[in-house]
């Protein structure tokens, strides 16, 4: 048996807020593991639009049935992508009532922003 402590789950939010920006100096293959869902969860275009929506929203939450006439797809198509964003941790979600509410975590699209973005020059 080892003597090891467990490792701490962090999500890829998380991970990124911790990384030295992609120009300062690599990431290890560890932290690139983690990010990589995170842009995954980004790279597909209905998601992408979706937090947009989301972060743009009056109140900056929003309901599928406020997100539902911006695209052609089922509304549950529509929770399917958000259960992806918010398993990726750029959603927060808050049941009231019979209402998902969705807001989007600028925290972490700040830090996922610092991760790839250039420094100041």
């Amino acid at each position: 048996m080892s003597d090891s402590l467990p490792l701490a789950v962090i999500s890829p939010a998380e991970t990124a807020a911790c990384c030295a920006p992609l120009t300062a100096q690599p990431l290890s293959m560890e932290q690139a593991e983690q990010v990589a869902p995170l842009l995954k969860a980004l790279a597909d275009p209905v998601r992408l639009r979706l937090m947009s929506l989301i972060a743009s929203h009056p109140g900056g939450e929003a309901r599928v049935c406020d997100l539902n006439d911006a695209f052609d797809l089922s509304q549950p198509t529509i929770s399917h992508h958000l259960k992806l964003l918010h398993e990726a941790g750029l959603l927060d979600r808050d049941k009231r009532g019979v209402w998902v509410y969705y807001r989007a975590r600028t925290d972490a699209l700040a830090s996922l922003g610092n991760l790839i973005g250039s420094p100041p020059a």
